[in-house]
């Protein structure tokens, strides 16, 4: 039986001047994950918003939208609450009460649910999540991750049949994005829950789906089991797509000789079928060319550093614990330092300390003189005061006191790639597009040091690419990037040092390969996949450089 069917739909928001979705048409079975990508602003979100009534989002719509065959549009109010669940990509975005069980109980108090009702349900599924120790905190208290899961905690209160998902994991930090994935599978699963999830991150996401949607420009591109994906992704040499599938596929794809025909069924998607792949290949032989030297850790000079934290500590309330004990950290001219950690361990903490935002109350953040930092937040439409993106550059040129405003704003337009959204306003954007515009805006401040807070998330593969081409010509140019990230695979990639930040301070801290190379959980699929043969090896250009055959 078919859950949705969506057909021939169109829409288009108020004055813009292309289709948001054009003709675009699926239809999704009971029991079925479905995954949604393609590149930021191309329509994930909006199809989303299309398949819950109370999240239509207004403008000019053509084609028809039902639920178990019924017009959306013409779905009882509580039916269409009760069965159709939704969880946003900002946390922050979806809680509307004060503490955690009042947030829980929130929307089945709304439905009208008896009292003997609603604490069954509540205790059930507190226990189900490991929820009882947050019940009675703050909402403000808790981590994006924990803020995610009390979302789809009080989404699932009202027992829906389908679940929408736009980017629930952009938040969270990889342990908790694959508990969070594998919760989804469970649901799936053993209740037969209808999933459908939009998704940038689809290394993990891809081996659990029955199907792909991909979009482009606001069309249906591909529509196929994850492996026949693969397939017609890695026989168009021509299309960037290759970038959205996963690690392990790439790698296979990048082995395979030109012209050869490929099999669907041979296409491996996990690290467990890469690794069995690569046995039946007979291992990998490593280059020894490329060994003994290249992954040393290298020694940093002491007269390049540019800001030390100097075992800083602070707590947001006098009573509370301390998120930052006694850490130290220093950073360097030109480069590119990644710090990792999980939900709640302080990262943004002591990002905001090094921009000056926070002020330790233990410790000392040093600067040397006339050193400009700039820091992007974790939220982008905190930048946002306008009405369209082109006013917030300009304003921001003027306050930064530039000179030479329109050609500053247009080289940092060029380099992110953002001059179709210039005319729109900010609130109308994609999560991708904001964050963009956001570090667009950090820019025209001309910092030294350019403190990022999860300047991945919500970005497609493609804008991910561009932004890491763009970070890696700043520190050329003489900038400093301190970035806190969730994302593995960039900062095994582009990061010319990772630290680990864990129960208030820098646990670790080593070049990448060094770093990720010798760890369980924080490590790249790829490393995971042939650390038995190459050890150091952290991405796919690494592989290809150090096969010897």
């Amino acid at each position: 039986m078919e859950v949705i069917q969506v057909n021939n739909l169109t829409f288009r928001y108020p004055e813009a001047k292309g289709a948001a979705l054009d003709d675009v048409s699926f239809h999704v079975k009971q029991g079925e994950f479905v995954v949604l990508c393609g590149a930021s602003g191309c329509g994930k979100t909006t199809l989303l918003r299309h398949l819950k009534k109370e999240t239509l989002p207004v403008g000019k719509q053509s084609g028809t939208v039902r639920y178990n065959g019924t017009l959306l549009a013409e779905l009882p109010a509580i039916e269409a609450a009760e069965q159709i669940g939704m969880v946003f990509q900002n946390a922050d975005n979806q809680i509307v009460m004060d503490q955690v069980w009042h947030e829980l109980a929130f929307s089945m108090e709304n439905v009208g649910y008896d009292q003997a009702v609603m604490r069954k349900r509540l205790a059930e599924m507190s226990h189900f999540f490991g929820l009882e120790e947050l019940l009675y905190k703050s909402v403000h208290e808790i981590s994006g991750g924990q803020k995610q899961l009390i979302n789809l905690a009080s989404v699932l209160l009202l027992q829906p049949k389908l679940l929408l998902l736009d980017e629930p994991t952009s938040q969270l930090d990889p342990v908790a994005a694959r508990d969070f994935l594998q919760l989804l599978y469970r649901l799936n699963q053993e209740m037969s829950m209808t999933v459908i999830i939009s998704e940038h991150r689809l290394e993990d996401v891809i081996p659990l789906a029955d199907r792909i949607v991909m979009l482009e420009g606001g069309r249906v591109k591909h529509d196929a089991a994850p492996r026949e994906l693969c397939e017609a992704i890695g026989a168009d040499e021509s299309t960037n797509d290759l970038s959205y599938l996963p690690s392990v596929t790439k790698l296979f794809l990048s082995a395979q000789a030109a012209g050869k025909p490929l099999a669907a069924q041979d296409i491996p998607l996990t690290v467990r079928e890469g690794k069995q792949w690569l046995a039946g290949q007979g291992g990998l032989k490593p280059n020894l060319s490329h060994q003994n030297g290249e992954r040393v850790s290298s020694t940093l000079d002491p007269s390049q550093r540019l800001l030390t934290c100097d075992e800083i500590t602070f707590k947001y309330e006098k009573t509370g614990s301390e998120v930052l004990k006694k850490l130290s950290l220093d950073v360097y001219k030109h480069e590119f330092l990644a710090v990792l950690g999980g939900n709640g361990a302080g990262k943004t903490t002591m990002l905001q300390m090094m921009a000056g935002l926070l002020q330790p109350q233990r410790g000392k953040v040093k600067r040397e003189k006339h050193v400009k930092v700039g820091y992007l937040a974790q939220n982008p439409l905190l930048y946002f005061s306008y009405d369209t993106i082109l006013e917030e550059l300009q304003r921001m040129a003027d306050y930064a006191g530039l000179a030479d405003r329109e050609r500053k704003i247009a080289e940092v337009v060029e380099a992110l790639q953002i001059a179709a959204i210039l005319p729109k306003h900010p609130y109308d954007l994609s999560g991708g597009e904001q964050q963009r515009a956001a570090l667009a805006l950090v820019l025209l401040g001309e910092p030294d040091v350019l403190c990022l807070d999860e300047p991945t998330k919500g970005l497609d593969p493609i804008a991910k690419q561009r932004t890491a081409e763009l970070l890696q010509q700043l520190c050329q140019l003489g900038k400093t990037i301190v970035m806190v990230t969730h994302d593995i695979e960039f900062a095994a990639e582009h990061a010319t040092r990772c630290a680990m930040l864990f129960d208030g301070a820098i646990a670790a801290e080593a070049d990448p390969a060094l770093f990720f190379g010798t760890n369980y959980f924080y490590t790249t699929a790829i490393n995971r996949t042939v650390r038995e043969w190459l050890p150091e090896a952290l991405t796919t250009k690494d592989v290809i450089e150090q096969w010897a055959n």
